[in-house]
């Protein structure tokens, strides 16, 4: 079965498509009915990222601020966000002769709410139906409502994935992902696997460095302008004294949280700084907060993927907040799976899982009062036609050349 997964993540700079094709166990045979496989094997076909134009950019970045917004703002972006996915996808799939059995679709979060640390409401905009109209493919979308709806933080949901790559450790391991907003999974030999969101990733650095470039750069490339500041100690202690980071898991945030707004209140607070101590400030921030999460748990290696990968200043100091006795690598080099991949990996995933009536969640990771079936199917160009459910879950997922 060849699924096509499309992430826009917290970073909202573009979408990650993957064109993933899904082989049984074979020792079961290739007739999935009545099988249940224990191994579920992945062949990435392709995979691309595709930058948004400037003005959808601009307009998911207003929506992810807490303003009140328009609701006709609203209405757009979900529109010409399904449009641009739906585009997207059909031009990876004319250059690479693939058609993909189904296609799923995360779509872009513009609201994560949260009160006293339960997941109120999780709303994601990219309307799937011009995504079925245009590929005449079934979608799937909505994946993290039905775990709020069941208790859950609807996020991270990328544990699942991470679980069954890495299967039995021998020691506390994390998977980290590095976003707008960075979330690790911790898998410790004989215990249940954990994840949550630690903090900030790219949240604010991506705000300063459009402050410091006068909008040219939506993010610090290479970590450059950090590179070219100094921690400010200071601010620093002051920003760790959010309460969301000594929170115990599950849990869960966003830029409902982490905005420019909330960030003013402590650059104002200094006025003394430059932008440039500003920003390698908030570099140390992520990743403080990132190594405090991680060494709460003993872990001895963390595997990072995301954006912030590629920032060799946030990985630098990573390093150094983890210590010389944990490993610090990537998943292209632990893994085999390119870090820009990952994510949109996880929703081909969760599409395998729903498509054959299995559970996408799982109450140790989201905290939700059980496992439950994520998304919801928007049929193509002819009916939905489900195969027979299978009864239980792979529990390794290997990735084939």
């Amino acid at each position: 079965m060849i699924i096509a997964g499309l992430m826009t993540g917290t970073s909202a700079d573009g979408l990650d498509l993957v064109l993933a094709e899904f082989l049984p166990d074979p020792t079961v045979g290739s007739d999935l009915v009545g099988a249940d496989p224990t191994t579920l094997t992945v062949r990435v076909l392709a995979e691309r990222e595709t930058s948004f134009d400037e003005g959808l950019h601009a307009d998911i970045l207003r929506l992810l601020e807490p303003a009140d917004m328009p609701l006709s703002l609203v209405s757009s972006v979900d529109g010409r966000l399904g449009r641009f996915s739906a585009e997207a996808l059909a031009e990876l799939c004319r250059d690479t002769a693939v058609t993909p059995d189904l296609v799923v679709s995360h779509g872009q979060t513009v609201r994560h709410d949260i009160t006293d640390g339960q997941v109120t409401a999780t709303l994601q905009l990219g309307q799937p139906a011009f995504i079925a109209e245009a590929l005449g493919t079934p979608v799937l979308s909505d994946v993290r409502s039905r775990d709020v709806a069941a208790g859950g933080q609807g996020a991270p949901l990328v544990g699942l994935l991470d679980s069954l790559l890495l299967g039995d450790v021998e020691t506390p391991t994390a998977v980290l992902n590095l976003g707008g907003i960075a979330n690790i999974t911790v898998i410790t030999p004989g215990q249940d696997p954990i994840a949550f969101d630690t903090g900030p990733a790219n949240a604010l650095i991506d705000i300063l460095a459009r402050r410091i470039t006068g909008g040219a750069g939506t993010c610090d490339r290479d970590g450059a302008l950090a590179a070219e500041g100094r921690v400010d100690h200071d601010l620093l202690a002051a920003l760790l004294t959010e309460p969301y980071y000594r929170q115990e898991p599950p849990k869960s945030t966003g830029k409902e949280l982490f905005h420019a707004a909330y960030l003013d209140e402590f650059l104002d607070a200094h006025p003394h700084l430059g932008e440039h101590d500003q920003i390698a400030t908030v570099t140390a921030l992520t990743a403080r907060t990132i190594a405090e999460a991680a060494c709460r748990y003993d872990v001895t290696t963390v595997i990072a993927s995301g954006g912030g990968t590629r920032n060799p200043e946030l990985m630098r100091r990573l390093g150094e907040e983890l210590g010389e006795n944990v490993e610090l690598t990537s998943t292209d080099a632990a893994l085999g799976l390119p870090e820009g991949s990952k994510e949109a990996l996880l929703m081909a995933l969760i599409g395998w899982l729903s498509w054959h009536g299995l559970d996408g969640t799982e109450p140790s990771l989201t905290g939700a009062a059980g496992p439950r079936i994520a998304g919801r199917f928007t049929p193509g160009a002819t009916p939905l036609h489900l195969p027979e459910p299978l009864h239980r879950r792979p529990t390794r997922l290997r990735l084939a050349d």
